[in-house]
C-alpha cells in the first residue's frame, strides 16, 4: 500500500510502497477515501524536521535533554547510534480521515464491515492507503457526509473540545483568536449553538474568510485594528474567549485580558506562550482554562488502544463523543467544510501537496488527499504444523532468516548482529510496515511483509520474533509449530501458561532466548575467573535503569508485562548461568507497591541457590544519569570480579589484580546469535534452560504480590 512519509533528518516527503497495517482485537481496518493535511500541525512538524540538529534541539528541548541523559548513561557512541537510527527511519504523517472499514477487531463491539467512518489519532488516522484504527477513535458518519468532509472530524474535534471548555451559553459573546484552520471551525461550532462571534487574526485572508462565511463570525478583525485601551465595542466584553493561535509570544493571552469581561473564562487551545498579565487576570477575577487536544481519553493507552470507555454519567464527552458530534454536526448542516478545502490531491502526488503546504509565508487552510478504493485480496493462510513437512537445514549451509519486529532496538542492534553472524536476511514485518520497509532499506532484506505472510512463508528456517513483549510468546509459538526454528528476544512469555505452550511448540526445535549478557565476552571472562571448584558464588547485580514515563508501552501490562517481567528477566538470568543451576529460594520486593505490583519501577530480588551461593539483584530508578547503567560484582573461593557496564572488567585473587577493557559496550548482542547458528549446528547451548530461569522470574513476580 501507498504511505507518506517523512524523513527526521532532512524532512524529505516520500510516498512509500509498504506492507498493509495488521488487524488488532481491539480496532478494525480501514480502507482510507481521504485525509487531512492540518496547516498548523502538519506545517510545523515539517518544519522541525527540516531543521538543522541544533535547531531540532531547540523545537524539542524535553527530547534533547533525554538524549543528554542517555549519553551520560550509555555512552557517546551508543547513543550516538541510537539518535542516527531514529533520523534515518521514515514516520508516518497525519492524524484525520476517513474511509470505510474493511476489517473488524474481535472486542469492537459497534462497528461493522463496510462501515463509513471518520478516523482520528496521530500514528493511526495517517495518510496511507490502509489504516488501522482503534475502535474509540472512529466513528460512522452519516450517508450525507462526504469522505473529504469527514477527514476533518479529527481537527474538528479540537476544535469542539475548545468550545466545550468555554462552556458558552446561548447568546453569548466569544472571541475567537487565531483564525487558522482550529480557528475557523471554532467559529462555526459557536455560531451553530448560536454565539455570537468575534474572529481575530493577524492575517488578513483569514479574517477575511471569516467575515465572508456568515456561519463562522459575527465580526472579523486583524490584530493591528484593535488598540486594547479603545476596544470596539461588538469586540469588548467577551463571556468567553478561546484561543486557537500558534505563537511563542504571549500577546493572545494578554489580548484575551483586554477582550474579556469581567469573570469569563479564557482557554487555550492552541501553543502559545502564556504569562497572563495580572492587571485584566486579576482585576476582572478571570478563569484561565486549557484544553486538551481532542477531550478525555486523549494519551489514555487504555481509553485509546484498548477500547476502555469512560461511563457517561461520569464522562460525557469523551474523544470518541467528540468525534461524533462533530460528525453529526456536519451531517445537519449545521457545521460545514467544504470551502476551507483548498485542494484535492491524489495520494500520489502528496509531495506537491506538502509543497503548497510549506510555500510562502502563509499556508493554504484544509488540503486533502484523496485515494482509490483498495482491491480486496485474500490474506494467505498459516498452514498448521501437521500440514508441513519441512526437512532438517543442512549443516554449513547459511539459514534464511525472518524478522518479525523492526524497531529502534532491532535496527539498532539485533538486525545488524543477526546478519554480523551469518544469517541471510530474507524478510522483515512490523505490525504498520513503515518500520519494516526502513528495515529493507537499511539492511537489504529481500522483501517486507506482514507478520502472517512472513510465518506462511516457505522460503525461511529461521524467525526472529523482537516484537513487543506480549506478542513474543504468540509469534514464537506460530512458528515454532510450523516447524522453523525460533530466536525470540526477551521476555519469551507474560505468563505461566504462555511459557508451558512455548515448551511444548519448541519440542524438537532449537529456540533460542534474547538473554544475551551470558554471552557479553567479559561476562564470560568473569566467570571463568569466579567461578571454580565447589566454593560457592556471591553475586550482586545493580541496575540504574532510570525512571520510565508512565504511559510507556513497557508499562502496559499487555504490551511491555512492567520492569520486572521485562527487564529483570534479563538479570535473573545472567545470576542462573554465572552460578550455573536454577535457584531454590526467590524472594523479590517492590517498595512502591503500586497496583498492579508487576508495573513497580523499582524492584530487589534475592536468589538462593544449592551449595549456598545466593545472588542479590537490585534494578532501581533514581540514579543521576551519569552513574554507570549496570554493575556487576562476583565472588567466590578468594577470587572476585567487577564488571562496570560491559567496558571493564576488574579481576581481583589468584596473582596480580587484572584489568580489561572494552573499546565500546559489548552485551552479547552479536555473539548470542552466533551461538544460536552453533545451536542449529547440533551444539546444545549453555545452561540453564532460559525458558526455566523465566519461570524464575515468573515466581520472583508472584513472591512479589504475595509481600
Amino acid at each position: 500500500m501507498k504511505q507518506v512519509t517523512q524523513r527526521l533528518k532532512n524532512g524529505l516527503i516520500e510516498v512509500m510502497d509498504v506492507p498493509a497495517p495488521v488487524l488488532g482485537a481491539d480496532g478494525v481496518l480501514v480502507d482510507v477515501r481521504a485525509s487531512l493535511l492540518s496547516a498548523g500541525t502538519e506545517r510545523s512538524t515539517v518544519e522541525a524536521a527540516r531543521a538543522s540538529l541544533i535547531g531540532k534541539a531547540r523545537a524539542r528541548p524535553e527530547q534533547a535533554k533525554q538524549v543528554l541523559d542517555k549519553a551520560r548513561r550509555d555512552g557517546i557512541r551508543s547513543t550516538v547510534e541510537a539518535v542516527r537510527t531514529r533520523l534515518d527511519q521514515p514516520s508516518a504523517l497525519g492524524y484525520s480521515s476517513a474511509g470505510v472499514v474493511i476489517g473488524v477487531g474481535e472486542r469492537v463491539p459497534d462497528l461493522r464491515l463496510g462501515d463509513r467512518v471518520a478516523c482520528a489519532g496521530g500514528g493511526n488516522a495517517v495518510h496511507a492507503e490502509l489504516n488501522y484504527v482503534p475502535g474509540n477513535l472512529c466513528v460512522p458518519i452519516p450517508d450525507s457526509v462526504g469522505f473529504d468532509a469527514a477527514a476533518f472530524g479529527t481537527v474538528g474535534s479540537i476544535a469542539l473540545q475548545g468550545v466545550r471548555q468555554a462552556a458558552p451559553q446561548i447568546g453569548e459573546r466569544v472571541a475567537v483568536i487565531g483564525l487558522g484552520l482550529v480557528g475557523q471551525l471554532t467559529c462555526r461550532i459557536l455560531r451553530a449553538g448560536a454565539c455570537e462571534v468575534v474572529g481575530i487574526d493577524v492575517v488578513h485572508e483569514l479574517v477575511q474568510r471569516a467575515r465572508d462565511s456568515a456561519a463562522a463570525a459575527s465580526v472579523a478583525y486583524t490584530r493591528e485594528q484593535l488598540d486594547l485601551d479603545d476596544l470596539p465595542r461588538d469586540a469588548a466584553d467577551c463571556d468567553a474567549i478561546i484561543i486557537t493561535a500558534a505563537t511563542s509570544s504571549d500577546d493572545p493571552v494578554r489580548l484575551a485580558g483586554a477582550l474579556a469581561r469581567d469573570r469569563a473564562r479564557v482557554v487555550i487551545v492552541g501553543d502559545v506562550g502564556v504569562s497572563a498579565p495580572r492587571s485584566s487576570y486579576y482585576g476582572k477575577e478571570l478563569e484561565l482554562r486549557f484544553s486538551r487536544s481532542y477531550g478525555p481519553g486523549r494519551y489514555d493507552r487504555e481509553y485509546e488502544e484498548r477500547g476502555l470507555d469512560y461511563p457517561i454519567g461520569y464522562v460525557r464527552w469523551t474523544e470518541r463523543r467528540n468525534l461524533a458530534a462533530f460528525v453529526s454536526l456536519l451531517g445537519s448542516g449545521q457545521v460545514a467544510v467544504d470551502d476551507l478545502i483548498t485542494a484535492r490531491t491524489p495520494v500520489e502526488e502528496a509531495a506537491s501537496a506538502y509543497d503548497q503546504l510549506m510555500g510562502g509565508e502563509r499556508s493554504p487552510l484544509g488540503l486533502v488527499l484523496t485515494y482509490a478504493e483498495t482491491p480486496t485480496t485474500e490474506k494467505p493462510s498459516s498452514p498448521s504444523a501437521a500440514a508441513i513437512t519441512r526437512p532438517p537445514r543442512r549443516h554449513g549451509l547459511t539459514p534464511s532468516a525472518g524478522v518479525i519486529g523492526a524497531g529502534s532496538f532491532s535496527q539498532r542492534l539485533l538486525i545488524p548482529s543477526l546478519r554480523d553472524a551469518g544469517f541471510g536476511l530474507s524478510a522483515v514485518a512490523s505490525a504498520n510496515g513503515l518500520t519494516a520497509n526502513s528495515a529493507v532499506e537499511r539492511f537489504g532484506f529481500q522483501r517486507a511483509t506482514s507478520p502472517d505472510e512472513l510465518l506462511a512463508s516457505d522460503d525461511l528456517d529461521v524467525v526472529c520474533v523482537a516484537s513487543r513483549h506480549g506478542s513474543h510468546a504468540g509469534y514464537s509459538i506460530q512458528a515454532l509449530e510450523r516447524g522453523l526454528h525460533v530466536f525470540c528476544e526477551k521476555p519469551p512469555a507474560l505468563s505461566d501458561e504462555e511459557l508451558e505452550r512455548l515448551r511444548e511448540a519448541a519440542r524438537g526445535r532449537v529456540l533460542q532466548v534474547g538473554f544475551n549478557r551470558r554471552h557479553a565476552p567479559l561476562a564470560i571472562s568473569m566467570r571463568e575467573h569466579v567461578v571454580r571448584g565447589g566454593n560457592p558464588v556471591e553475586l550482586v547485580y545493580r541496575v540504574n535503569a532510570g525512571r520510565l514515563p508512565d504511559d510507556h508501552w513497557l508499562n502496559d501490562p499487555v504490551d511491555g508485562g512492567g520492569r520486572m517481567l521485562g527487564e529483570g528477566c534479563h538479570f535473573i538470568d545472567f545470576a542462573c548461568w554465572f552460578v550455573g543451576t536454577l535457584p531454590t529460594g526467590i524472594a523479590a520486593a517492590v517498595p512502591d507497591s503500586p497496583a498492579p505490583v508487576a508495573l513497580g519501577q523499582r524492584f530487589s530480588i534475592v536468589l538462593t541457590f544449592p551449595g549456598g551461593s545466593m545472588a542479590s539483584i537490585f534494578y532501581g530508578s533514581e540514579s543521576e544519569a551519569g552513574v554507570g547503567k549496570e554493575l556487576v560484582e562476583a565472588h567466590s573461593g578468594r577470587r572476585s570480579g567487577l564488571l562496570d557496564d560491559y567496558l571493564r572488567l576488574e579481576l581481583r585473587g589468584a596473582g596480580r589484580p587484572r584489568t580489561i577493557r572494552n573499546r565500546s559496550q559489548d552485551k552479547g548482542h552479536r555473539s548470542q546469535f552466533v551461538a544460536f547458528r552453533r545451536r542449529l549446528d547440533g551444539d546444545p547451548g549453555t545452561r540453564p534452560d532460559p525458558l526455566d530461569t523465566m519461570a524464575v522470574t515468573l515466581r520472583a513476580l508472584v513472591t512479589a504480590r504475595s509481600e
